[in-house]
């Protein structure tokens, strides 16, 4: 197997890899797992490679209790609201919690920030007084609800 990708994230867990990569490529579309290796000498799954959305990642059972914290995050763009909603509902699904601005913990503690493609040019875009606007939608909101930050972004009560 090619690494096509220089730089590829491990997610560390104390003995969760698999469980964790298994609940990823469920709840992402175009993903998958790729492979498993297992410590030679006991048996029990040492790696797992998995793609989300394309993008090569490891989960690694380090049998050490790391932490996620908020200082890293996977962030996913969406296309539609029905995206959002769907990524937003897999990945708080048994024990995630919703946090602020697009942002999420999944039930293994990583964060995620699910947010609509149109930031981008929301961000981009050479009018202060928008960009303020929705912001502050923005900032008021935990999922994120693309009409209602263009509205905002617009002007349009």
């Amino acid at each position: 197997m090619q690494i096509q990708q220089r730089i590829t994230p491990f997610l560390s867990y104390f003995d969760r890899a698999e469980e964790a990569a298994t609940f990823y490529v469920s709840a992402l579309p175009n993903s998958k797992m790729v492979r498993t290796v297992k410590n030679p000498e006991h048996g029990s799954v040492l790696t797992v490679e998995f793609e989300l959305c394309g993008m090569h990642f490891v989960a690694l059972n380090a049998g050490q209790d790391w932490k996620f914290t908020d200082a890293f995050s996977l962030a996913v763009w969406c296309d539609t609201q029905d995206e959002i909603d769907t990524l937003w509902g897999n990945l708080t699904a048994d024990g995630g919690s919703e946090t602020a601005c697009g942002w999420l913990k999944d039930k293994f503690g990583m964060s995620w920030q699910i947010v609509p493609a149109p930031l981008q040019q929301w961000l981009a875009s050479d009018n202060p007084a928008a960009l303020q606007r929705m912001l502050e939608s923005l900032w008021t909101m935990k999922k994120l609800d693309i009409a209602e930050l263009q509205q905002a972004f617009d002007g349009r009560d």
